[in-house]
């Protein structure tokens, strides 16, 4: 019997995404939880698992292709026996697409796609064809199998294709479909000759691109501004010294600094709500909660799973926590309830070195504290001596629209102030 394997629900507002890589081809042997096809979505990659033993009998969406929630990805003969071939093994021509190279290669002849229907074609090809109001059948197909591609529609429209005879011809300034002119997007911009010296034109994965967006809407939207302070981390250097391997023999875990962060910006929220707030429409929206977002680098970008009710959370709590989500954000193995909400985030550009920089709100969210490289600089204690001292600069990035300076300043010193008497954070006061 033929199961049939579709893309899973991916999480709220996510509808598409792109196959990565197939572990089996067809003929391989299943088995039960074993590990499909490794599929891309804009916020995590996830792994799709088979739900019985068997053996793979068909690939439906190759490697590359972009699909939709519910889309059909492969068939699996249940109770069947297969061959037992390695993931390794799997035929190289499943695996993604290789970034295009500065020679263009001519294109393959195109197969017209004289049959295709919207019965035929994939959800999200259908989806473009609708909106553009093109004819499936007079755009000539590249794909696998003669199968018409997003590609394929994309640049169909790129080159002035006519939308469908049944519709009334749009005005010659106008765009195919009758549509009014839009802002340029990524896929609507000219092609670009590369340059004979050398250049490697590599596509924008699903996640590169949200990143772009996101950021990019955080700066058209939020009136953003940033205040820097600095933070004399020798108190809290000799506390971590001084119980670190007390700390980690004790709760399997190392005691770093992001736990006395994430500490002291809890106090502070709690006495500046408006940046622990967020606006939506004409509301202003304050959260007795406190779920914090750590900033975590991925060779394939940032990304940032929450801490949720960090208020509650010891110190061992936290860093446990933190640890986890390195290790699975660069395995990829987050899951995309982990990704999402959060009133607060914190991020470390110093364990990359950085010295001072302005962090970028992660909207909808009205903050971001910045924490950056401890580095030993002359400063002047309150003796008025002058001394060695490990300084750290901090920045508080903020929407101006919700928090006001004083409150954004404030928030800033508090956590200096917490940081630098860390036994404050114990005491509560």
């Amino acid at each position: 019997m033929a199961t049939e394997i579709t893309v899973p629900t991916l999480g709220e507002s996510v509808s598409e995404a792109s196959v990565i890589q197939w572990f089996k081809k067809p003929g391989d042997s299943v088995a039960k939880d074993e590990p499909l096809v490794e599929l891309e979505t804009d916020k995590v990659t996830i792994e799709v698992p088979s739900p019985v033993a068997g053996a793979m009998s068909e690939i439906i969406a190759d490697a590359g292709a972009d699909v939709e929630v519910g889309a059909l990805l492969c068939l699996i003969d249940e109770g069947a026996s297969g061959s037992t071939s390695k993931t390794e093994d799997a035929p190289k021509a499943e695996a993604a697409p290789a970034p295009a190279k500065e020679e263009k290669k001519p294109e393959p002849a195109a197969k017209p796609a004289a049959a295709a229907s919207n019965d035929t074609l994939s959800p999200a090809v259908a989806k473009m064809g609708a909106e553009n109001d093109l004819d499936a059948s007079k755009i000539p197909a590249t794909g696998p199998k003669g199968n018409l591609t997003k590609e394929d529609v994309q640049n169909h429209l790129k080159s002035g294709g006519s939308a469908a005879p049944a519709k009334a011809a749009a005005p010659a300034a106008a765009p195919v479909g009758g549509a009014k002119p839009a802002t340029p997007t990524y896929e609507a911009l000219p092609e670009r000759t590369p340059d004979p010296r050398g250049e490697e034109h590599v596509k924008m994965s699903k996640l590169r691109k949200v990143i772009a967006t996101r950021l990019k809407e955080a700066q058209n939207t939020a009136a953003m501004l940033t205040t820097f302070n600095e933070i004399d981390m020798g108190p809290m250097m000799e506390v971590r010294n001084d119980y670190k391997d007390r700390f980690e023999k004790k709760h399997s875990v190392k005691l770093g600094f992001m736990s006395f962060f994430v500490k002291a910006a809890v106090v502070a929220l709690k006495e500046l709500p408006a940046v622990n707030g967020e606006i939506y429409g004409d509301q202003i929206i304050y959260k007795n909660y406190y779920d914090i977002g750590i900033a975590v680098g991925t060779p394939s970008g940032l990304v940032v799973p929450v801490l949720r009710d960090a208020d509650k959370k010891s110190f061992a709590e936290i860093e446990g926590s933190i640890a986890d989500f390195g290790r699975r954000a660069r395995d990829g193995k987050l899951s995309m309830a982990e990704m999402q909400g959060g009133s607060f985030t914190i991020t470390n550009g110093g364990v990359f070195g950085s010295l001072l920089s302005t962090p970028i709100i992660n909207p909808p969210q009205s903050g971001i504290l910045g924490m950056h490289k401890i580095q030993k600089r002359p400063v002047v204690n309150s003796d008025g001596d002058i001394v060695v001292g490990n300084m750290m600069y901090v920045a508080h990035s903020y929407d101006h629209r919700i928090i006001d300076g004083r409150e954004a300043v404030t928030f800033l010193v508090r956590i200096k102030e917490l940081l630098e008497d860390p036994a404050r954070l114990l005491i509560d006061v």
